[in-house]
């Protein structure tokens, strides 16, 4: 099971972190990744690592602003968001699978319940 946590209200400019972790299941075995989906729009890719760390991938739109990084030892992945935007507030989901990072939502078999983050303006 997958949790996700650290959403929030923010004004524009700011920064929050979020974290996925993990009970029961070690995920240092699984590529991770973040996606978000915002009100009235579809889920969308943000962000991957793979299970090393030795491979990362941006949308995008968050490149140059967002930090996907992970601690295997804590069991935990963590999107480290600066700079947010109005339109950066969506649902924030964690996702893990046993295969590569990939940017599709349908690669991800497991998933987080969501982390609502919100950005002023």
């Amino acid at each position: 099971q997958l949790q996700a946590s650290g959403g929030g209200l923010v004004q524009a400019g700011g920064s929050l972190r979020l974290s996925c972790a993990a009970s029961g299941r070690t995920l240092s075995s699984y590529a991770m990744a973040w996606f978000r989906q915002a009100p009235g729009e579809e889920r969308e890719f943000v962000a991957a690592i793979s299970y090393s760390g030795g491979s990362i991938y941006y949308a995008d739109s968050v490149k140059g602003r967002f930090t996907i990084s992970r601690d295997n030892a804590k069991n935990t992945v963590y999107l480290q968001m600066n700079s947010l935007k109005p339109e950066d507030t969506a649902v924030y989901y964690c996702a893990a699978d046993l295969g590569g990072p990939r940017r599709s939502q349908f690669q991800y078999g497991y998933w987080g319940q969501g982390t609502q983050v919100t950005v002023s303006s």
